[in-house]
């Protein structure tokens, strides 16, 4: 009795809009998760609580990636999450540098030519601003330890 009439113009305009307002917001859901930073970070603070000579590789479903030595930023298509380390010897690995030797298997006895030189390689690379920058392999993590310096090498 008090129904619409459905054969009045007005409720198949109104039905119209609501489908293209449906279908639309049904088109901007992203077609992937956002990536997943607690469990990287898990694995570099597993990796960092164990035994010298571990090591570990992560694989990586972002497009991009932060690496900072109290946290990590993960970005792709769906958004970004960032995560916070509980271990404080996390070392963001910058390219091309022998601390990257280092975390490939290289020992630091042969990398560096003394402790001291590891040890200001480490905070170099700890003081570094970090920045966004693809990523395109997995993240390997290796805790390292020479002569008492003690690390958590990781690297995107």
């Amino acid at each position: 009795m008090f129904d619409a009439p459905l054969d009045s113009w007005y409720v198949w305009i109104g039905l119209a809009m609501a489908s293209v307002a449906t279908v639309g917001a049904a088109g901007a859901l992203p077609a992937s998760p956002p990536p997943d930073a607690a469990a990287l970070a898990e694995t570099v603070d597993r990796v960092a609580a164990a035994g010298p000579g571990t090591v570990a590789e992560h694989p990586l479903d972002a497009d991009a990636v932060a690496l900072g030595p109290r946290q990590v930023g993960l970005r792709n298509g769906a958004g970004t999450v960032h995560a916070r380390f509980v271990a404080d010897s996390v070392v963001p690995v910058p390219d091309g540098t022998p601390l990257q030797d280092v975390l490939y298997g290289t020992p630091p006895s042969t990398a560096f030519d003394s402790r001291l030189a590891f040890e200001e390689a480490v905070l170099d690379a700890r003081a570094r601003e970090r920045s966004w920058r693809p990523v395109e392999r997995t993240v390997v993590v290796r805790r390292v330890s020479w002569e008492g310096t003690d690390v958590t090498l990781v690297d995107a």
